[in-house]
């Protein structure tokens, strides 16, 4: 850190803005598990079906759930991750006045929050698990030009497109992943989803994928679709692997309806 000029005034930092992050806990007494849920919405918005809705699934499983709101368009990176980043460090650090245990952090992600779910596994300090819905993953290969837009803003260049392809920055540090999209996704193609777990098995990360013959982008719990809507209950069976959920209740549970 440079030193400062004696008599010369340091500049004023701005404020970091506050966290728009709402917690839906669970009834189950902890310390337990907790998630960040990132809804999608191109980095322009935050579908709302992908927050709390996904929150009080999680919570019925045991997991405290927190949806964060990050900035978005006309936001730009480095905004949307450094909510992620602030809102994890936020829900390490006070979990014992929340109920959370403080080494069972994960993170969830649908579309674009997937991508940030996916930036977020990748920094120096990432969270223990993530789970990805239908996320954006490369800005090279098949992109998702709303998403860059939004987050980098115009002109893009191809090294700013290398630096957000978060498959090109998995590690053997990333932590597990389960990860689901559809096979006839028409905005995000399933070639996202492959190429992160590529990744993550050339790292020997653990992660577990599933691919669903049909479905629209965006499904969220998949209330409308009831065969993708098994997503959920595999998730939970994933997260039982880890201890985070109860084996047992995994097996027997119907899928989710949002």
């Amino acid at each position: 850190m440079t030193p400062a000029t004696p008599g010369v005034p340091e500049p004023e930092r701005e404020p970091e803005p506050d966290l728009d992050l709402t917690h839906v806990p669970t009834p189950r007494p902890g310390p337990r598990p907790a998630v960040l849920v990132l809804p999608g919405g191109a980095y322009g918005h935050h579908g709302p079906h992908e927050g709390e809705p996904v929150a009080r699934w999680l919570a019925g499983l045991g997991l405290h759930a927190f949806v964060l709101r990050y900035r978005v368009s006309p936001h730009r990176h480095p905004a949307p991750l450094d909510d992620a980043v602030r809102a994890l460090a936020r829900i390490r650090s006070r979990a014992g006045d929340l109920g959370v245990d403080a080494g069972r952090v994960g993170v969830l992600g649908f579309s674009a929050g997937g991508h940030l779910a996916a930036s977020l596994a990748n920094t120096a300090a990432p969270p223990d698990l993530s789970v990805l819905a239908y996320p954006v993953i490369s800005f090279t290969d098949e992109p998702h030009e709303g998403s860059v837009h939004h987050l980098l803003g115009e002109p893009v260049t191809t090294r700013q497109r290398l630096e957000h392809s978060a498959e090109l920055h998995v590690s053997a540090t990333t932590p597990p992943a389960f990860v689901w999209h559809t096979a006839d996704d028409p905005a995000v193609p399933v070639g996202h989803s492959l190429r992160y777990v590529a990744a993550l098995a050339a790292a020997g990360v653990p992660a577990e994928l599933h691919v669903f013959p049909s479905g629209r982008h965006g499904l969220g719990l998949s209330g409308e679709a009831p065969y993708v809507a098994h997503w959920t209950r595999l998730c939970e069976r994933w997260l039982a692997t880890f201890g985070w959920t109860e084996m047992d209740q995994a097996m027997g549970q119907e899928p989710a309806r949002s």
